[in-house]
């Protein structure tokens, strides 16, 4: 019997974990020596179920009865989803996220801060777009916003003339822009997703709450763009203190991201939420679209509606210890040598939910035999639509 000392690390598929050779050297190969071409490969046979499934009762989570949503963890899987989330429907302003996201890979923040010269055409643009019920911030001709600015304004209160200003400064017009929009969607996989404005104004701009999702994980990877949607409010030049629409920052540790409605969309959120299981840090990512209501209750309404979702959702994380102390992992088996236990030096303990299976594998790889854990796909809860 050998036990290991392990190392836990983070896997974009699973978890994993190394088990490196103690003062032993059991290595999964060979040791150099003049008899090494003459003794066969050891072999590693897996000692622990082929699955295994995070044990309890299966969560309860509060799905939306209209509309679409979704809540998923990076790395660990999707806890379900609702609504016909294969097909696109209106998104309103969460389309600002993209927008905040092309520009800050235009223009990184860390980079410095470039400033926008609003233009008379797009201050005289204003009553216009007042009298077309879009969400503004009042602007003026020669006012000047930092880069900064210009993404508070467009991510807080939501200012569609804002997403405009900034598509014209970043690729010189509306058109030019949508296509860096779409190409930026594709590239993540937003396959059921098109974008036809910068704000989302238009009820052509469509997408599902799976691909906002993968958006919403780019997104939070800048901490520029994770900053300004943390933040409940911030000060622009002529429009002076703007408040975030996003009113569950703060609660059941939401973060961000991005709110939208619209008559054509209902009301929309896409959200991320931060919850410790057993002193790890764990982000929830989700989307709600399609929430009913008037003008007045449609934010409201996919608040409360998603407060609850997210609440179970992060009611149905737990943690479970899957592997012991001392526990056999799996057996080296080499022609002419007796088997030899690899053993856990430690627990191992995953994070999901009950019902969440992974697939286990022992591998050897340059010296070190590894353990993972691979999501085999089983979901958490879902409603049909």
């Amino acid at each position: 019997m050998v036990a290991l000392a392990a190392a836990v690390i983070a896997g974009g598929v699973g978890i994993g974990v190394v088990f490196v050779a103690g003062p032993n050297q059991v290595t999964g190969v060979p040791r150099p020596g003049p008899s090494a071409r003459a003794v066969a490969a050891p072999r590693l046979v897996l000692r622990l179920p082929a699955t295994i499934t995070v044990r309890g009762r299966r969560p309860y989570l509060a799905w939306p009865v209209s509309g679409q949503a979704v809540v998923t963890i990076p790395g660990i899987g999707s806890l379900g989803s609702s609504g016909p989330v294969r097909t696109p429907q209106p998104i309103a302003s969460l389309a600002k996220v993209i927008t905040g996201y092309v520009i800050l890979a235009d223009h990184p923040l860390a980079a410095g801060q470039p400033v926008l010269t609003v233009t008379a055409a797009e201050a005289g643009a204003y009553q216009a777009e007042l009298a077309a019920n879009e969400s503004l911030i009042p602007v003026r001709a020669g006012e000047r916003l930092t880069e900064r600015q210009a993404l508070e304004a467009l991510l807080l209160p939501s200012a569609d003339n804002i997403a405009q200003i900034l598509a014209r400064w970043d690729a010189g017009s509306r058109a030019a822009f949508v296509r860096k929009m779409n190409a930026a969607a594709a590239r993540l996989g937003m396959r059921h997703t098109r974008y036809t404005d910068p704000s989302g104004y238009a009820p052509s701009t469509v997408s599902t709450a799976p691909d906002q999702v993968k958006l919403a994980e780019a997104a939070m990877r800048d901490t520029a763009f994770a900053a300004i949607v943390a933040e409940s409010a911030a000060t622009v030049p002529v429009a002076g203190l703007v408040h975030n629409r996003n009113t569950l920052l703060g609660t059941d540790g939401v973060i961000g991201i991005k709110t939208g409605s619209a008559t054509y969309s209902g009301g929309c959120l896409l959200f991320a939420a931060v919850r410790r299981i057993a002193s790890l840090k764990v982000t929830l990512y989700g989307t709600v679209l399609g929430q009913p209501g008037d003008l007045t209750t449609l934010l409201p309404n996919v608040m409360t509606t998603s407060q609850r979702l997210i609440a179970t959702a992060e009611n149905a994380l737990t943690s479970d210890t899957v592997v012991t102390t001392g526990q056999t992992v799996a057996e080296m088996i080499q022609p002419g040598r007796p088997a030899r236990r690899l053993t856990s030096p430690r627990d191992l303990t995953v994070i999901g939910w009950p019902g969440l299976s992974f697939d286990l594998a022992v591998t050897a790889k340059a010296g070190r035999i590894g353990l993972t854990l691979t999501n085999s796909g089983t979901r958490g809860t879902s409603r049909s639509p």
